[in-house]
């Protein structure tokens, strides 16, 4: 138990995961991000008189498969419920879930912390339901409009409810991100949270170090970002302390988080229990799951992602770092694999996944599937660094022009004039005349104590790289280079 001056913080998350279906998890409407708002909810979504929810197969395979992933209790039998509250973007006066009967039951997830630490957060269920609709704003709430956006509503989802294990932001973000790396990998959920597919609800509570019994606890709703929920986090953590140490109490409430401003405000009050009125759907028939389609869904499961990082350090020879952090990521690891079966270089590949493309997705806030380098360029970009036709200065340059679409590395290769002198008997050449041509700084070099003579050495490679333009192979350079120096002693 993490302990901040003498408190100690308590978690607990709700997640929503999108499931990666084409269609609804009642109707046959489709499910594609991006449309004209309302272009995609049909009679169905909104509950309208003489339609009759259908259950989409695909949605109960995909929860069944994420109770399997995490070693879950399977629910043979679950049932749909009304949960009936009133709010703008909900058109059906209800939402159906699932509560006293979830599809998915008890299971564990292992965490690793930055210490190396590992620790284990278990899952009290996870139940599929129907998302709503969106409410979109604009301007402040006395001048500003409102819309519904209703192609979101009867999304299918699965929330996954924590046990209350976490004490610390740090757990909290390794929980969701290894939620997030287990729903893309075995390719349930397409993981793009900026678009609302994970959404993140955090209980957070605080009690004095040592005591047994639960502080009341706040709940911040809808986080989509891992920096957010981290901070988040600290801030309430922060706050439901001071007001604590100043004698005040908690109010049990909903809360709201602003990524954006940094800023936290309460959203509405929250009883003990609010009285949803649940109570079983008339429309839907209890789902029956067979022993047959979960061991046909287990046999079947795709490569979880321990299990593939551990297969990246034997496969690969990568380092227990580098394959976490590409192994944890379904869609990097794919594109890892693919560009180091096109460079044949796995480390190098490594590298540059996890260096210059990474950092450049990070700055423009670009997904790796949507990468404007795929992993072929990039693939043939290292292959060129591997066998000595560019230098890493000018591997650079040639990943600004792939990436801006230029094409291919050959091509850009050869329409500027990249390709690196690799000849022995070119670089050879061209140290001999960058030498004649600098007599006093090479009397310099020869009158300079050994100790000091290194630091020489670059003002030689400046001038013949000059003389090069850049295109003389570095290494080779500095071997020649040292030995004619080494023969004028």
């Amino acid at each position: 138990m993490q302990s901040i001056s003498g408190w100690d913080t308590v978690i607990g998350l709700e997640v929503h995961v999108q499931l990666a279906t084409k269609t609804k998890i009642f109707s046959g409407a489709s499910t594609a991000f991006g449309a004209e708002p309302n272009t995609q909810a049909c009679a169905i979504d909104l509950a309208m008189p003489g339609t009759l929810p259908v259950l989409n197969k695909q949605a109960v395979h995909y929860a069944v498969m994420f109770g399997l992933a995490v070693d879950a209790e399977i629910g043979k039998e679950s049932a749909f419920e009304r949960k009936n509250y009133f709010y703008p973007d909900l058109p059906k006066g209800y939402q159906t879930t699932q509560l006293e009967k979830p599809i998915v039951g008890r299971g564990n997830v292992e965490i690793q912390l930055a210490d190396g630490s590992t620790k284990n957060i278990r899952i009290h269920h996870a139940h599929l339901e129907e998302d709503a609709g969106k409410s979109l704003h604009e301007g402040d709430f006395r001048s500003g409009t409102s819309g519904i956006d209703l192609n979101r509503a009867g999304t299918p989802l699965i929330e996954i409810v924590s046990e209350p294990d976490m004490t610390s932001a740090e757990e909290a973000v390794a929980f969701a991100k290894k939620l997030h790396s287990i729903v893309t990998s075995i390719g349930i959920c397409d993981g793009e949270m900026s678009q609302g597919s994970m959404r993140f609800d955090v209980n957070i509570s605080v009690k004095p170090s040592g005591s047994d019994k639960l502080g009341t606890r706040t709940e911040t709703k809808n986080l989509n970002s891992f920096k957010f929920m981290e901070e988040c986090i600290a801030q309430e953590v922060d706050r439901q302390i001071d007001l604590l140490e100043d004698g005040g109490s908690i109010t049990q409430e909903t809360r709201l988080y602003n990524g954006e401003t940094k800023t936290a405000r309460s959203m509405r009050s929250k009883e003990e229990a609010n009285d949803y009125r649940y109570f079983p759907c008339p429309d839907l028939l209890p789902v029956v799951v067979t022993d047959e389609t979960i061991e046909t869904l287990r046999r079947n499961l795709p490569e979880l992602p321990d299990a593939r990082q551990a297969r990246f350090v034997k496969q690969y020879g990568l380092s227990d770092y580098d394959a976490d952090i590409l192994g944890s990521d379904a869609g990097m690891s794919v594109y890892f694999e693919t560009a180091t079966e096109k460079s044949g270089n796995a480390k190098l590949t490594a590298n540059w996944t996890m260096g210059e493309l990474a950092a450049r997705l990070n700055s423009e806030a670009i997904s790796i599937a949507n990468s404007p380098v795929s992993a072929e360029q990039l693939g043939g970009l290292i292959a060129r660094i591997a066998d000595n036709s560019i230098s890493g200065k000018m591997a650079k340059e040639v990943f600004e022009g792939i990436w801006t679409g230029e094409g291919s590395a050959d091509e850009i290769i050869e329409a500027r004039g990249l390709k690196q002198v690799s000849d022995s008997g070119a670089l050879e050449q061209m140290v001999a005349d960058v030498l004649a041509a600098n007599q006093a700084m090479v009397d310099d070099y020869i009158n300079t104590d050994q100790a000091k003579r290194k630091k020489k050495l670059g003002g030689f490679m400046g001038q013949i790289m000059k003389a090069s333009k850049g295109q003389a192979n570095p290494q080779q350079v500095n071997q020649i280079l040292a030995k004619k120096l080494n023969e004028l002693l």
